[in-house]
């Protein structure tokens, strides 16, 4: 546990100071997104869910949900969130899970995964997602405890 939380210490330092993610350690806003309010980094949410894997959606096909925009790959995709965004949207807003159960906002990279119960969560890299699933009826109890007090605070703040 203390090297897990030595490494989430480490990403947040290197996530938070580096330009090209689109992390903004200041915004109090509960849905991590890129400038453009971009959600998931363009993946398509659904896609976890049908394919079981990432997939990058195309502009061509968005949905607005929560103040984030979501991408998805096809008609059939979009048409899916819009009849229930809440299903297919990331918790935690799209910010680390293992990060939330740590009391952090942490930048959420699409490629690090998990589906449990029907929910998506992403994780800010490997050692956060593996430490997670370590522990998950734990760790998922912890980040939805501490999701609620953090939501709106800037990630610098926490």
């Amino acid at each position: 546990m203390k090297k897990t939380l030595i490494a989430i210490g480490l990403a947040f330092a290197f996530t938070a100071s580096s330009p090209a993610l689109a992390y903004d350690i200041t915004s109090t806003a509960p849905v991590n997104v890129s400038a453009a309010k971009i959600a998931l980094k363009s993946y398509d949410p659904v896609a976890y869910f049908t394919v079981g894997k990432p997939v990058l959606g195309s502009e061509q096909y968005s949905a607005e949900h929560e103040g984030a925009i979501y991408r998805f790959s096809s008609a059939e995709n979009l048409a899916t969130f819009k009849a229930n965004p809440a299903k297919y949207a990331p918790q935690h807003g799209g910010f680390c899970r293992m990060g939330a159960a740590l009391g952090k906002k942490l930048d959420g990279d699409p490629t690090l995964f998990r589906v449990d119960d029907g929910k998506l969560s992403v994780y800010s890299y490997p050692a956060a997602l593996k430490g997670y699933s370590g522990d998950v009826s734990g760790n998922g109890a912890k980040a939805d405890a501490n999701w609620p007090g953090i939501k709106n605070i800037a990630p610098k703040d926490l």
